[in-house]
């Protein structure tokens, strides 16, 4: 098969095409690094509202199923945001988290301490993770 010469118009017209194309990959780069970071930070948000109401527990004793409920809601939702981004590891945590505020009494502490769930792990591992974007 015999090449054919492009024309002046057409290697602009490719060389317009191939700019548009790579302008349009940096911005989706750039979109998927914002969202990465704002379910990043949506997960320490978390944090500090789960922290919020254990020491509630603490102090009061009394459980409310409507914050735990909230609280499996919220973790759940995280993990699908994450998973969505590809930050797989963190968002398995999070549906643990999600599942554990659900029923606790379907996990054992040492399940949960080897699962990564503490809260201190999982924001430890956000932190990681957004410096790692930052970087």
């Amino acid at each position: 098969m015999p090449a054919t010469e492009l024309t002046v118009a057409e290697w602009i017209s490719l060389f317009s095409h191939v700019k548009k194309w790579l302008a349009n990959l940096r911005r989706a780069k750039q979109e998927r690094k914002r969202e990465s970071k704002d379910a990043l930070r949506s997960v320490i948000t978390a944090i500090r509202e789960t922290e919020v109401y254990v020491r509630q527990l603490r102090e009061s004793g009394k459980k409310s199923l409507k914050i735990e409920r909230k609280l499996a809601v919220r973790w759940t939702n995280l993990s699908f945001r994450l998973e969505d981004l590809g930050i797989s590891g963190l968002a398995k945590r999070c549906q643990i988290k999600g599942k554990y505020w659900a029923d606790q009494s379907r996990f054992t502490r040492d399940f949960l301490d080897k699962a990564g769930t503490r809260l201190p792990d999982i924001e430890r591992s956000a932190l990681l993770t957004l410096k790692q974007i930052d970087n």
